[in-house]
């Protein structure tokens, strides 16, 4: 952002919108893994052991991010930055399945999204620091593992 008068709306937008985001992961209670592991246990649906709640948080946040992309289409530029910020990366290639896969496992094995993990930190659960600090390694090994193979560092373009 180069115009400093758009900094203090653009930041009380992300703090407005993180305290919302922060809030909803309690109150939907997907900061407790054991909710998040019945929900993504579908085998658990013929003995009635399946949890669908946390879909209602997932079906509204993609209702929302749909209207908002659809209206900040017709705009020329938003309403707190300078330009609109769209991925660079807009295929599907073996990084992004991969790493989807790789995502999915260590998510269904604890339970605990990085989201959630990061709103836990003001209450310290039990293994939450061994959980981030795997979380970090794990991030910084894909860079590493990335870079080696030869693909561009993040916010880098393709072409």
């Amino acid at each position: 952002m180069s115009k400093p008068a758009l900094a203090l709306p653009y930041i009380a937008t992300a703090a407005v919108s993180g305290l919302l985001f922060g809030a909803g992961l309690y109150v939907s209670q997907m900061v407790d893994p054991l909710k998040v592991l019945r929900f993504l246990d579908f085998t658990a649906i013929p003995s009635g052991g399946w949890d669908p709640s946390l879909a209602f948080v997932i079906v509204p946040a993609i209702v929302v991010m749909f209207v908002a992309v659809r209206v900040g289409r017709g705009r020329a530029a938003p309403l707190f930055d300078i330009t609109f910020h769209e991925p660079v990366f807009k295929q599907v290639d073996m990084p992004l399945v991969l790493g989807a896969a790789l995502f999915g496992i260590g998510w269904g094995m604890s339970g605990i999204c990085p989201g959630p993990a990061l709103a836990l930190i003001p209450f310290w659960p039990p293994n939450l620091l061994v959980f981030l600090v795997a979380l970090f390694a794990g991030s910084y090994g894909g860079t590493l593992f990335m870079n080696w193979r030869g693909y561009p560092a993040l916010g880098a373009s393709r072409t």
